[in-house]
């Protein structure tokens, strides 16, 4: 038992592993898009907030170098600032931006840190207020949405501060250089601890971006077939379009099973659902990478082709027929049930330049297709 236990465990460690280092799917980068921006926004306002740091620290009596020092700091990070968020309002055209971005917050922490450690090395590895920004800095990746993003910053953050605490205790002269009146007694177990919260934090915020990525999967995705539905199709079909301004054409099937009310009467709602898997596995033998079949509820299928309309009946038509002829097996003692659709075709531009002109066009087709008797595909209207 404790063997199985462990067993579950690790399998769930290596799901989770994978989920994290998965490059996220399109509805999950156009989220991390739109959390780019708003990370740009938030860092332009903490950077505004950073001014006052060394003016507080001035009145409070920190020494002139050091406030010297937080001021052209501050400076600097809020120049960058306007620069990142420039550069986030156009979403999605540099797939680098959130790892540059990221790279950024942490050395800057880092940097900050070796410029108070110039003027006293204690300040480079005690200074709370500094540090925190890596915390802040791997918070800050759950708004992209991006697993890889959130342990590319923990790891960097842990290495960047523990290379930095290692060289100032081993570049220090005696444990006089180790104490300082204004940050205390630096010791090699505060900075452990300190590369501990690190790691928890990363930990932490990978299982926040891990539960935000189940839940958009969630919200994209049919329960029984597991295919994408019909928000996911609603909300990328625009940028799917878009795509294909630049050169390339696409066919809309839209299809419906014939008759199926009859088979869910016949066979029980669970063979109902089992005939269902079946249609989306023989279909899905009919496409292409990079195409895609999305359940947009009960017994209707929209199957998204890259090819022309010519092409896409041919292909359609052949994926009826291999349905046709591969009966559906229901339990034992049943004899095994045909299965067809109906399906109508839309090619982009010419029967529509947007989703709701596109599936008007082939639910028009798919409708005469059933007046017609069912199991038939449409490319024309009659």
């Amino acid at each position: 038992m404790l063997e199985g236990a462990r067993d579950m465990g690790t399998n769930r460690l290596a799901t989770l592993l994978r989920s994290l280092l998965a490059r996220p799917d399109e509805v999950m980068l156009e989220l991390g898009a739109g959390g780019e921006l708003l990370v740009a926004r938030l860092r332009a306002a903490l950077s505004a907030l950073i001014l006052l740091l060394p003016l507080v620290g001035a009145v409070s009596g920190a020494e002139v170098g050091e406030t010297v020092i937080g001021l052209a700091a501050a400076v600097f990070v809020n120049i960058m600032a306007q620069v990142w968020l420039v550069l986030a309002r156009h979403r999605r055209q540099h797939a680098w931006l959130p790892y540059a971005t990221c790279t950024y917050d942490v050395s800057t922490t880092t940097g900050v840190l070796v410029l108070l450690a110039l003027g006293d090395r204690v300040a480079g590895m005690n200074s709370m207020v500094v540090w925190a920004f890596y915390l802040i800095a791997i918070a800050m990746t759950a708004l992209r949405n991006d697993g890889r993003l959130t342990l590319y910053a923990g790891a960097l953050s842990i290495v960047q501060y523990g290379v930095l605490a290692w060289v100032l205790f081993a570049t220090a002269g005696g444990p006089a250089e180790l104490v300082s009146p204004d940050y205390g007694t630096a010791i090699p177990a505060n900075q452990l601890e300190r590369l501990l919260l690190l790691l928890i934090m990363t930990l932490l915020t990978a299982a926040i971006v891990h539960r935000m990525q189940r839940l958009v999967e969630m919200s994209g995705r049919d329960g029984l077939t597991g295919l994408p539905n019909r928000m996911w199709l609603l909300q990328q079909m625009p940028r799917l379009l878009e795509r294909l301004r630049g050169g390339g054409s696409m066919t809309l099937a839209l299809f419906d099973l014939d008759r199926f009310r009859r088979v869910n009467d016949e066979l029980g709602r669970i063979d109902g659902d089992r005939a269902l898997r079946h249609v989306v596995a023989t279909v899905g033998q009919g496409l292409h990478d990079g195409e895609r079949l999305v359940r947009m509820g009960g017994d209707e299928f929209v199957a998204l082709l890259h090819c022309p309309m010519g092409t896409a009946w041919e292909r359609i038509e052949q994926m009826r027929r291999l349905l046709w002829e591969d009966p559906f097996q229901p339990g034992r003692g049943v004899d095994p049930q045909r299965l067809s659709f109906s399906a109508g075709l839309a090619a982009w531009p010419q029967d529509g330049d947007d989703l709701s002109s596109l599936l008007a066009s082939a639910d028009r087709r798919q409708r005469a297709g059933k007046r017609h008797g069912g199991n038939r595909v449409m490319a024309r209207d009659p």
